[in-house]
């Protein structure tokens, strides 16, 4: 991607944002379709025409007959400690700890906040893409974190990209981008570097 709105120094607002999420998301267990692309990588390929998301790897949360939604995982913009996060929510003197990678999502909607984690962790606002990685858009997610009660494995973007509806069908088939399944791994642990090389080198594999 090549540039983005968002800069985390102007928490308070995106931060407050997250509550915006559900609006954009389906419903806690809301059907798809049995052709949805929910829970897959998107890997762009190397002819992608659109600088915004050269060398991108993509999460699919939403896709169905109204289009989809996504959030690009490997364009971290900055650490930040928990602790901050929370004075930007408004919990002064917070005792949260540790940090967060703070990841560029998508050009739309860059004030949007999105928390992606592993699937152990649930609220009433989590939504839960394949019952290995989910989506929480209460704030009070971070608040778990930093306080030792949150998931597993986490990261924290702002904006996503999307599509209409068959926009992201026209774009597949002029091979914009190849699918992946999802792994947990790459959405959580590997080298946001190399990430989009790595699962280049797993399609060759496959193929």
């Amino acid at each position: 991607m090549a540039t983005v709105s968002f800069r985390v120094g102007r928490a308070a607002a995106a931060l407050a944002a997250l509550v915006m999420l559900a609006a954009a998301l389906p419903g806690p267990g809301a059907p798809q379709g049995d052709d949805s692309l929910a829970g897959q990588l998107l890997v762009a390929s190397r002819e992608m025409g659109d600088p915004r998301f050269s060398e991108t790897v993509i999460l699919v949360v939403r896709h169905d007959k109204t289009g989809a939604l996504g959030i690009v995982i490997n364009r971290p913009i900055e650490e930040r400690s928990l602790a901050s996060l929370m004075e930007a929510l408004g919990d002064k003197g917070s005792d949260a700890k540790g940090s967060v990678r703070i990841f560029a999502g998508g050009p739309v909607e860059p004030a949007t906040g999105f928390v992606v984690h592993s699937a152990e962790y649930r609220r009433n606002a989590t939504i839960d893409i394949d019952g290995h990685v989910a989506v929480t858009s209460d704030p009070q997610i971070l608040r778990d974190i930093g306080r030792g009660g949150g998931p597993l494995k986490a990261l924290v973007a702002f904006g996503y990209a999307g599509w209409g509806p068959g926009q992201l069908e026209a774009e597949l088939a002029r091979h914009d981008w190849f699918t992946e399944p999802e792994d947990p791994k790459l959405v959580f642990d590997a080298d946001r570097a190399v990430l989009w090389q790595e699962a280049l080198e797993r399609r060759s594999r496959d193929l």
